[in-house]
């Protein structure tokens, strides 16, 4: 794909919301509808998605449908597929999620970009508290902590693959049947990521 400067940045941001609470739908007439779902409590992130997609796409128009608890940031173009090979039949989770090449490159050059949308898709950012004993008296201690959740392992495997690459510290946390999630807590870690990442707004 033929993406350039400002553009691929958008990319490597679309992309991350994309996999995390994206999908393409086929309109009747031809075409498709990109949709990215975004919680309505959430403002800033659903302007993010809607700048993004006008960077990536400057002709496709955008506009936003409002469902229970979201919003469905959405825009119809016919080239939609080429921009996101990974569309197919079934959920993401139940089928195989690879990068071709052109999008491993842009993401190799745009990596905060591409964490930064899997946080704002499936991720978050909290902070956890713990007490401990000291000198025989109980104290509380609170400290931030990113947390990202997806049922795909491959999608997972793009994302530690990328925290990799920028130097965080993650490991896994809280694995369930169905959803698993990897966790940010080291210090340094987190500053990075507020640093590139930040809360959703």
């Amino acid at each position: 794909m033929n993406l350039h400067g400002s553009d691929r940045t958008a990319y490597a941001y679309l992309l991350g919301l994309y996999l995390g609470d994206g999908c393409l739908s086929p309109h009747p007439h031809g075409g498709y509808h990109l949709r990215i779902a975004c919680a309505d409590t959430w403002p800033g992130l659903i302007d993010l998605c809607r700048r993004a997609i006008t960077a990536v796409q400057p002709c496709a128009p955008v506009y936003t449908l409002r469902k229970e608890g979201c919003v469905m940031v959405t825009s119809y173009d016919r080239h939609w597929p080429r921009l996101f090979p990974q569309h197919g039949p079934g959920k993401k989770h139940e089928r195989p999620i690879a990068l071709v090449a052109w999008q491993r490159a842009v993401v190799e050059a745009h990596p905060w970009d591409f964490v930064r949308g899997l946080i704002h898709s499936d991720g978050c950012r909290v902070t956890n508290w713990t007490e401990k004993t000291i000198g025989g008296r109980r104290k509380r201690y609170e400290y931030p902590r990113y947390f990202f959740s997806n049922a795909s392992t491959d999608i997972l495997r793009l994302f530690t693959d990328a925290l990799d690459a920028v130097g965080v510290e993650w490991k896994p946390a809280n694995q369930a049947r169905t959803v698993q999630n990897i966790s940010v807590a080291k210090r340094a870690s987190v500053v990075l990521m507020d640093r590139h990442v930040g809360p959703k707004w």
